[in-house]
């Protein structure tokens, strides 16, 4: 039996976790661009993204050219946001599921932005 790789554990300040404060996300986090990250988040089980680039949401902690999909997006994409593509793309393999979550999640996109003042 082939023994299966180590998880990746999801970063400390990712936004998905409910006790982070997103200004306090490292490498110059940005509202708008936070903002911007909604045109990753499935609308529901659609199938009109089928054969469309996949769109997700990077880990803040990778590098450019080397992005890996957010420990918190990926567990809500292939879960309860019902993202039917990113479920297609982890069963044939282009996705790594394998992962580790830490601490209690946020349920929608919109809970993972800073409040307005």
């Amino acid at each position: 039996m082939r023994e299966r790789a180590k998880p990746r554990r999801q970063c400390q300040k990712c936004p998905w976790k409910v006790d982070t404060d997103p200004h306090e996300i490292p490498n110059g986090y940005c509202v708008d661009k936070h903002r911007g990250l909604r045109k990753t988040i499935a609308p529901g089980a659609s199938l009109d993204r089928i054969g469309a680039p996949l769109q997700m949401m990077a880990c803040h902690e990778t590098g450019a050219g080397a992005e890996l999909a957010c420990v918190g997006w990926l567990h809500h994409q292939l879960g309860a946001g019902n993202n039917i593509p990113l479920r297609l793309a982890a069963m044939r393999g282009h996705v790594d599921t394998n992962y580790e979550l830490v601490g209690e999640q946020h349920e929608r996109f919109e809970d993972t932005l800073p409040e307005d003042p």
